[in-house]
């Protein structure tokens, strides 16, 4: 079958491929994504460009969500299993301390299995549309009682191109919908549960997050908005002005609470591809073994971990927190956009390759989606290279992006030509002699 992942050729026939458990429902999924997609730590990123980032919504919206999530859906239902992007791809084209000790502990709960993860996840996402229903609740409560500084002029489109770079980051604020689908074998009756969750989870998504950067453009207004730690300190301000100060410190707690879901769910989410390809004979076989207790991926899991905490660690170098953070964030928006490419390339091949009907959707609705997805993904990747004004030192934003993203295409590229050739050689050694 097209979406199992089989053993190294020459395992011995009694050995079976690794099984996941199936333990993810309609609500774990709507919640995972909201907690994968809805990242409230984006949004003063977005919303310190002005105004001008309304319109950008609208647009990434429209011609990268949508077709997001109508390419999830139709692959998932073609093409369902573990693997996701990769399996897509393989089938139609072929403050740092504290950081790392979450990381740690994350991992250890999602070694345990998404059935002690998946709480993690859950409560992650209850605490992101607590926190996001929070900043809108009284951002309302502020423009009824003393109204808002912008005014129409403050959301005219500019010639400033840095304001543009904000695209990229909004392009990369909205993935997330290919995570569940990543983890197939572990979701209950996929193709019935999916197709639903996508919708909801994506409504709730796309709302939360825009209403989330309008708020906080009314309520509080660009010069006020920072980088770091703007959405508690945008909170504060309007919590003061409301005299509800208290509100503080139960938003920041529940804050953390949707930070360390959102960490969860691309933790035990992304790991599952290096899992797979572990299986595949892509990347080491290691990778793609199962915890004899939990079966999970822990292989998988520890390893991807550890080149989180390296990355997080090297963000820093020549730079302050801020900037690290500007920086790390951009370098993220276009190795996440990356399969993205190769997603809704699939999309584009298959309606041109199946018959009528073969499909969860139609071959029009395939070809736009598609197209306005491959278009939007390539844009928001390239306008990701154009430093925004919270970069102090262009010409070192410029070589840490350059820099970042050829060595990881070019390790990538390396394990792919690497371990593709051990796996055509172990073919043709179990092939028995004629």
């Amino acid at each position: 079958m097209p979406n199992e992942v089989t053993t190294a050729p020459g395992a011995p026939v009694s050995q079976e491929a690794p099984h996941l458990r199936r333990v993810l429902g309609r609500g774990d999924l709507v919640l995972l994504f909201v907690v994968a997609i809805v990242n409230l730590n984006v949004v003063p990123t977005i919303a310190a460009n002005g105004g001008v980032t309304v319109w950008l919504w609208f647009l990434a919206l429209l011609f990268f969500f949508w077709p997001q999530g109508i390419a999830v859906i139709e692959l998932a239902q073609r093409y369902p299993g573990e693997g996701g992007v990769y399996l897509w791809a393989k089938q139609v084209l072929f403050a740092l301390g504290a950081s790392m000790v979450l990381l740690v502990l994350l991992v250890v709960l999602n070694v345990r299995g998404l059935g002690v993860g998946r709480w993690v996840n859950n409560l992650g996402g209850m605490g992101t549309a607590i926190t996001a229903a929070t900043l809108i609740g009284l951002g309302l409560l502020v423009l009824f009682r003393f109204g808002t500084t912008m005014t129409a002029s403050d959301f005219h489109i500019t010639g400033d191109i840095r304001l543009i770079g904000s695209f990229g980051v909004i392009c990369f604020g909205l993935v997330g919908l290919e995570l569940a689908s990543i983890m197939g074998d572990e979701i209950q009756d996929p193709q019935r549960t999916l197709p639903s969750a996508v919708g909801w989870g994506g409504l709730l998504a796309g709302a939360l997050y825009f209403g989330a950067t309008l708020t906080l453009l009314l309520a509080v207004g660009k010069q006020d908005i920072g980088v770091l730690q703007g959405v508690v300190q945008g909170v504060s301000h309007m919590a003061e002005r409301v005299h509800v100060p208290w509100i503080v410190s139960p938003f920041a707690f529940v804050l953390s609470i949707s930070i360390a879901g959102i960490a969860s769910a691309w933790l035990a989410g992304s790991a599952r591809i290096p899992f797979v390809a572990g299986l595949d004979l892509y990347l080491p076989e290691g990778l793609g073994k199962l915890h004899k207790k939990f079966a999970t991926p822990y292989v998988a899991l520890i390893v991807h971990a550890s080149f989180s905490a390296i990355f997080l660690g090297m963000s820093f170098v020549g730079a302050g927190v801020k900037e690290a953070f500007v920086t790390m964030l951009d370098l993220a928006v276009v190795l996440q956009l990356v399969p993205y490419l190769y997603m809704h390339a699939a999309l584009l091949k298959l309606a041109w390759q199946s018959a009528p009907g073969e499909g969860y959707y139609r071959k029009s609705t395939l070809v736009l989606a598609g197209s306005c997805g491959l278009i939007t993904t390539s844009l928001g990747i390239g306008v990701a290279f154009i430093p925004s004004h919270q970069i102090e030192s262009i010409r070192l934003f410029e070589i840490k992006m350059f820099v970042g993203t050829l060595f990881l295409v070019g390790l990538a590229a390396f394990f792919f030509f690497i371990y593709g050739r051990r796996k055509a050689a172990r073919k043709l050694a179990a092939v028995p002699a004629l």
